[in-house]
């Protein structure tokens, strides 16, 4: 299986560069997995597919304003960090540039030294490992002098951050959105609830994977970075009891299916657990946990772009990715969605 195989040819006036006016407004393309007929809609129509017992499953993920441009103290060079992952207290994994300036020690400072950086380590993977220096709370300092670390074919500025959030981010920790959940509205998940499916709430911080793309030509070589994940008892057991009861897990973005898959692979039933995960889904895998999938379109040969073929068939995606390029659809993290479910 050759990384190739998942490439395909998107006109760049398709990636969407500033959200709609109204997270729910965008388009949704349906398609049935197994025989890969596909239906135009609109997001807002998401309610009439999900059914009564049926689990929605949301990642409440926070992202930090996590892009931070600061100062070499000694030469007052231009340095930008984007935090990735806190690995202990205030020693946090990132990625700097440019790096070839940094060395073991170097000091960066952010806002006239409210914040400071001290490089600890230099990894061979472009990795930088640094500790960092305030006083006060982190978030607080991160929310003045961060930005929102938008994916690089976002060029356009962010006027609101609130809108590189889901409506129900709770828990900080991510480096990028989750971005199947920003199609939702406060509104829309009010209606759904009050239509008798469950809202699960899980929790996967987005990090290092979601930047690396996949840089070797057979599909079965690379290798995930870990992510951290939690799930409660509360959402354990609801789970459980929708499998049992015949119901639904419809898994909204990739980050709730590797979080979903993982428990399962691991413990054949949904438990309450902190774990970290380095899942890597591509065709050939066998679902264990997910019925239903809420996606956007992803980037080619990335490997969510293998997670969505695992979920149907790589032949059914690209089908599907040409028909939404014929039809103006949006692509990428402000762009359109896709549901993919067995469709009676």
């Amino acid at each position: 299986m050759k990384t190739d195989d998942f490439d395909y040819d998107l006109p760049k006036e398709l990636i969407a560069q500033t959200p709609l006016n109204k997270r729910s407004d965008s388009k949704l393309l349906v398609m049935d997995k197994k025989t890969g007929k596909l239906k135009h809609e609109y997001f807002y129509n998401i309610i009439h597919y999900l059914n009564k017992g049926d689990a929605l499953v949301i990642n409440d993920t926070k992202v930090i304003p996590a892009r931070l441009i600061g100062e070499k103290e000694e030469t007052n060079a231009i340095i930008e960090l984007l935090l990735l992952k806190e690995l202990e207290n205030n020693t946090w994994q990132c990625l700097a540039k440019p790096q070839k300036r940094l060395k073991e020690g170097t000091i960066i400072s952010f806002g006239n030294g409210l914040l400071k950086a001290k490089v600890k380590e230099i990894k061979e993977d472009g990795i930088t490992i640094v500790e960092l220096i305030y006083d006060g709370i982190l978030m607080e300092i991160l929310d003045k002098l961060g930005t929102m670390p938008l994916p690089p074919y976002i060029h356009e500025k962010l006027n609101d951050k609130d809108r590189y959030q889901t409506v129900y981010a709770e828990n900080y920790g991510s480096a990028a959105a989750p971005t199947a959940g920003l199609h939702f509205t406060k509104e829309l998940l009010n209606q759904i609830e009050e239509k008798g499916i469950n809202i699960v709430h899980i929790t996967l911080h987005v990090g290092l994977g979601t930047f690396r793309p996949v840089n070797v030509e057979d599909v079965t070589k690379h290798v995930m970075h870990t992510e951290e994940y939690m799930i409660s008892k509360e959402a354990a057991d609801t789970l459980n009891k929708v499998k049992e009861s015949g119901g639904r897990i419809i898994a909204v973005g990739t980050t709730s299916v590797r979080t979903l898959e993982s428990i399962m692979q691991k413990h054949d039933k949904f438990i309450p657990c902190h774990d970290e995960t380095n899942i890597f889904i591509y065709p050939g895998y066998k679902f264990k946990a997910v019925d239903s999938l809420i996606t956007n379109f992803h980037l080619p040969k990335s490997t969510l772009v293998m997670l969505v073929s695992a979920f149907s068939s790589k032949g059914n995606i690209l089908n599907a990715y040409n028909v939404a390029i014929q039809n103006k659809y949006r692509f990428f993290s402000f762009g359109d969605a896709m549901y993919i479910a067995d469709i009676k």
